[in-house]
């Protein structure tokens, strides 16, 4: 009688054993996806409140008189001026002093400024101290006719209406969970 040998019991277990192995990793990976796709989900959440800050301070703005933006607001975290020390960006305490803050309808508190992008308090065209804006130049007329006494040259265009001064919103939010967001928008308004 032939003794007998089998091959198949040791390679069935072979595979037994690589199939172990792949199904931890994919268990593995598949709660690591879930944490992943958790977090940002997260992420975006705070990042939709901290551009509530910003939808706030532009309504401010749009129902704000133009005057009233010449000086410091302190109470709605305006500032007339950019503070343009070096080192004085968005992760500096004093960039964030006079803030304004609100809570969203998860209990999130979002903290925003605007800072006016002019060198000096005042009107945008002041004489002294020259007070220096960030102005947009606003749409060109291309109405094809000049009017009595303008000028025909090509370096010389007519505007519809004056320039636009740039605003600067930032808004932040500090979650729960320790994740930090900061948005920033740029509005141009007229002066």
């Amino acid at each position: 009688m032939r003794r007998q040998r089998g091959l198949s019991v040791p390679i069935m277990l072979i595979m037994l054993g690589v199939m172990l192995a792949s199904s931890i990793y994919m268990l593995r990976s598949s709660n690591s996806t879930t944490l992943t796709t958790a977090n940002l989900a997260y992420e975006t959440s705070l990042a939709k409140a901290a551009d509530l800050g910003i939808h706030q301070a532009y309504a401010w703005l749009a129902a704000t008189p133009r005057a009233a933006l010449w000086n410091d607001v302190q109470a709605a975290g305006y500032r007339a001026t950019t503070n343009p020390a070096p080192g004085r960006g968005p992760s500096d305490k004093e960039y964030w002093m006079g803030s304004a803050k609100l809570v969203d309808a998860a209990g999130n508190q979002v903290e925003y400024v605007i800072h006016r992008l002019c060198t000096f308090e005042g009107p945008f065209d002041q004489g002294q101290p020259a007070n220096s804006c960030a102005l947009t130049s606003s749409k060109q007329d291309t109405s094809g006719r000049a009017g009595v006494g303008d000028s025909l040259s090509s370096d010389a265009p007519t505007y519809f209406e004056a320039p636009q001064l740039s605003y600067v919103i930032t808004s932040r939010i500090s979650g729960p969970r320790g994740g930090n967001v900061m948005n920033q928008a740029i509005v141009m308004m007229g002066p």
